[in-house]
């Protein structure tokens, strides 16, 4: 649907009435799935994110409007929206700029509070190791990794490759999991290398499961 279609769709449905001109708004990490934050949007604010594509708010203390990240720049890209089955809340997914949390932190939830996916340790791995290509390869084996190149990376997955099928071949499952630890990490370092990542192969394999 366009964005006038999906606001269409979701003004006409939203309960209004129910929720006294504010609903509830959860935004969720579209790649990680880590719930970031929570606020209130009224048709305005709703009017606003759709056709502009960046989350917006309306603020029960300023009595205004507000798109997240208009004064920080840390704003919220929407990549979709949907309603609740009771008509009354809003899943909004997005790719974040920035920290969302007004502390700095990617999420207004203290991770030492909450117990993480898996997906989502998964994909904060995943940009960290993004991250030391620019740092020291003296100090840092990923560093090392990149600054030895592609080959030698590609040539780190297949190594790994043979010790996970050597593992199971063996039958030992403690061994299996190690293996199988390094395969994925060298994997994701060579997905960096090439510009892509994780979210690449599992839009991959929806696919092909499609």
């Amino acid at each position: 649907m366009s964005g006038s279609e999906t606001l269409a769709f979701l003004s006409e449905r939203i309960d209004w009435e129910k929720v006294e001109g504010l609903v509830p708004a959860i935004i969720q990490d579209f790649q990680s799935g880590q719930v970031l934050m929570m606020g209130y949007m009224n048709d305005s604010a709703l009017e606003k994110t759709v056709l502009t594509e960046q989350v917006t708010f309306f603020s029960r203390t300023k009595q205004r409007l507000w798109t997240k990240g208009e004064t920080s720049g840390n704003v919220l890209q929407l990549k979709n929206i949907a309603l609740d089955c009771d008509n009354d809340t809003l899943l909004v997914k997005v790719d974040p700029v920035g920290p969302t949390c007004h502390t700095g932190t990617t999420s207004c939830w203290d991770a030492d509070q909450q117990e993480e996916s898996q997906m989502v340790w998964l994909h904060q791995l995943e940009q960290l190791l993004g991250e030391r290509k620019q740092a020291d390869p003296e100090s840092s084996y990923t560093a090392s990794l990149y600054a030895r190149g592609t080959k030698r990376i590609s040539q780190k997955v297949g190594e790994e490759g043979v010790e996970v099928a050597l593992a199971a071949t063996s039958g030992d499952k403690a061994e299996l999991v190690c293996e199988s630890a390094d395969l994925v990490y060298h994997l994701l370092v060579l997905l960096q290398d090439q510009g892509l990542s994780m979210n690449d192969v599992i839009n991959k394999l929806k696919e092909r499961h499609r």
